[in-house]
Parts: structure tokens; C-alpha cells; sequence
């Protein structure tokens, strides 16, 4: 990986989507969209940006080093036009967790891997660009802005995805997956009527969203699956609570649960834990709990993936 080359993309990037967005009177997100769209037709009006688009091309990126660049201009927006918490990427370093943790617990060589609110797609990028298995991936996002953007990056990098644009709380004609993985939108579902065809869903106030998905994705799961999720850490213990660990009781084991460093998630009340699923087995199983505590520290990392993997082979998982 070219770290110069990634610099540059994203400085040509940066300048074309600033000029758009000047030139068309819109939001970052809507003239980064545009520019993608500009680069792959090669045509657009502004001399500045199809230079630009020209050497950009030139660069010849291989599609982490697109997703590399893409990321630091998402970094770079979001100091002037936040995205709400729910629709920023997951950090680099979570991603490659959430990949370990899937390349250890599948013995496939091909999976099929289903993505719960897929977002801008950074997620997607980052299991597909690294991983050592043949990944088929699909998405579901509800939000038009993020299926745009993430549909347009996918163009750009030449990935071979796909996205579908639903509310995946409500019940959709999706083939069951290998691995359903997913950095869970985090709040209270709006439509009641809905929520009260799940087993989760609370009496007298708005349902959880996070429970609904988690409940709705087991029902994408092949019978030998696996569920990651990321979650809020208080997952089994806040308000409605009870009402999950009952579905989990009769339907879910739960494998895993990985706590991970507070001040990753810029506040503690963000903050998540690694959550990976699997649909109710005969046999008990022993869940592999662990406290992560550095994601930059290697010897940290180290000693967790052997902990994971020694778990995991005493688990005949």
C-alpha cells in the first residue's frame, strides 16, 4: 500500500468535491457523490476538476488505497458537516477485529455475508479488500444518501458488491447468509405496529431498534451461521433488556461478547461491544468473554487473538 499515492488521491479528491460543492450549491456528501459520477464518465464541464480527475486516474489505486482515501475525506467532512452517530463509519481497527473474529470462526472458503445498515460502505471495503476468503456481500441501508455514496465508492474502486435501499426492521425477500454482520444503529424504532411482530418488542413505549435487527437478522442466518454485531455495552443490562435476553434464551447462543476502549467511541455513552451470535444449538457452549483494552497496543492484540483461537479450538467452534 502506497501511503504517498493515497495522500495524493485524497488531496485531488478533496479539491474536486470542494469545487463541486461551490459550483452546485450542496453539501460535501452530495458533491462528493457527483464527483465520483464525474470521475467515472470523464466528463464534466469544470477544467479544474476533470484535471484533477485525469491524475487521479493516473494513480492507479489498488481498492484499499481507494478506501484508504475515501475514509480521510469522510474524517475531513465531518469536521464541518457531521453525519449523526449512527451513520459514521466504523473505525479501521474495529473493522479488522470484526474480520478476524469472521476468518476464525468459518472454516468456508466462500461466504455469503449480509450487512446490516451498511452505511457509507467503509465497513463492506474493509472485510472485502482483506480478507482471505471469496466474500458474496450484500447491504441494507434505509437512509438514500448513504446507499448513494456507498453505491458510488463501490463504482469508483470497481468493487463487486451489492446495496439494497429498506428498512430492514421490516421483513424483506433476502436469501439466508453465511454471516450476518453489523454495526447497529443505535435508538428507538418509530413504527409500533411493526415492532409487534417481534418477540423483543416492548408493551408500552417505542422498541429498541438494535433489538428488532438482531431479532430480524437471525431470521437471514443459515442454521450454522454466525451473527456479529456491534452493539451498545450495556446491551443485557439497559431498559428493555429483559425482553431480549428471553428471545436470546429461545432462539440465540451468544458466542462471544468483546468489550472495546471507551475513548474510541468519543464518549462513553457511544461506546459498543463486539456481540457474535449464533442460532440456538443443543449443546451448551462456554462464551468467550473479553475485555479489549488497547487497539493500538500490538502485544495487547496478541495476546486476544490467541485467547480467541485457543477458545475457539477447545469450543469446536
Amino acid at each position: 500500500m502506497n501511503f504517498e499515492k493515497i495522500e495524493r488521491a485524497y488531496e485531488l479528491m478533496l479539491e474536486n468535491t470542494q469545487t463541486l460543492q461551490n459550483d452546485l450549491q450542496t453539501h460535501f456528501y452530495d458533491a462528493l457523490i457527483e464527483q465520483n459520477a464525474y470521475y467515472l464518465s470523464g466528463q464534466v464541464a469544470n477544467e479544474l476538476v476533470a484535471k484533477n480527475n485525469r491524475q487521479l486516474s493516473q494513480l492507479a489505486l489498488s481498492k484499499e488505497e481507494w478506501r484508504r482515501a475515501f475514509q480521510f475525506l469522510f474524517i475531513k467532512a465531518n469536521q464541518t458537516e457531521t453525519l449523526q452517530i449512527n451513520h459514521q463509519f466504523t473505525p479501521d481497527s474495529i473493522g479488522f477485529i470484526l474480520l478476524f473474529i469472521l476468518e476464525s470462526l468459518s472454516t468456508k472458503a466462500e461466504l455469503s455475508i449480509l450487512e446490516i445498515g451498511s452505511g457509507t460502505g467503509n465497513l463492506a471495503q474493509t472485510l472485502l479488500n482483506n480478507s482471505s476468503k471469496q466474500l458474496d456481500y450484500m447491504g441494507v441501508e434505509v437512509d438514500d444518501l448513504l446507499i448513494d455514496l456507498s453505491a458510488s465508492i463501490a463504482d469508483v474502486m470497481g468493487a463487486e458488491l451489492s446495496f439494497v435501499q429498506e428498512d430492514a426492521v421490516r421483513p424483506q425477500l433476502i436469501k439466508a447468509s453465511d454471516v450476518i454482520v453489523s454495526d447497529l444503529p443505535v435508538g428507538y424504532y418509530p413504527n409500533d405496529e411493526i415492532a409487534q411482530r417481534y418477540q423483543v418488542a416492548a408493551k408500552d413505549e417505542h422498541t429498541y431498534a438494535h433489538h428488532l435487527l438482531m431479532e430480524q437478522s437471525l431470521k437471514y442466518l443459515t442454521s450454522d451461521g454466525l451473527a456479529i454485531f456491534l452493539a451498545p455495552v450495556n446491551l443485557l443490562t439497559s431498559p428493555q433488556s429483559d425482553l431480549l435476553k428471553s428471545w436470546l434464551k429461545n432462539e440465540a447462543s451468544v458466542l462471544a461478547v468483546v468489550t472495546l476502549p471507551e475513548q474510541i467511541f468519543g464518549h462513553p455513552s457511544n461506546a459498543k461491544s463486539i456481540f457474535v451470535l449464533q442460532k440456538q444449538v443443543d449443546r451448551p457452549q462456554e462464551t468467550f468473554v473479553y475485555p479489549l483494552t488497547d487497539l493500538q497496543n500490538r502485544q495487547v492484540l496478541e495476546h486476544f487473538m490467541e485467547s480467541f483461537k485457543n477458545w475457539a479450538l477447545k469450543s469446536a467452534i
